[in-house]
């Protein structure tokens, strides 16, 4: 029966995060050395858009979360829910690592412009 309980619950669990599309990340930041300005603001927005994604995104695991945990309510073992809570919080930081490493490659890129672009003024 304990058995069964837990099946259910990682299945319930994993049906509700389906119901959070996972944000798909920007296909192409543009490069720094050759891009136009309109290339690099429409890089920007793409990735300011991809920031709104992910946000959404780790507040719909982060609700899933909870409502599965207080749909198992009494039934649901402190470890059951420490589980979930690992797994989601695993979700999470890996999301939030890969926008971080995209904004790192776009910030690295707007510096090669302004320093391509700052060249040409001087």
């Amino acid at each position: 029966m304990k058995a069964l309980l837990a099946i259910a619950l990682a299945t319930a669990t994993a049906a509700a995060y389906a119901d959070c599309p996972y944000p798909q990340a920007p296909t192409k930041i543009p490069d720094g050395a050759t891009a136009t300005l309109e290339e690099m603001v429409a890089g920007q927005k793409a990735v300011g858009t991809y920031q709104k994604a992910i946000n959404d995104y780790t507040a719909c695991i982060d609700k899933e979360l909870d409502d599965a945990i207080a749909k198992g309510g009494d039934k649901l073992k402190p470890e059951q829910k420490q589980d979930m809570q690992r797994v989601e919080a695993q979700k999470h930081n890996a999301t939030v690592d890969q926008l971080q490493a995209i904004a790192d490659r776009f910030n690295e890129q707007v510096k090669v412009y302004k320093a391509r672009t700052a060249d040409k003024k001087g």
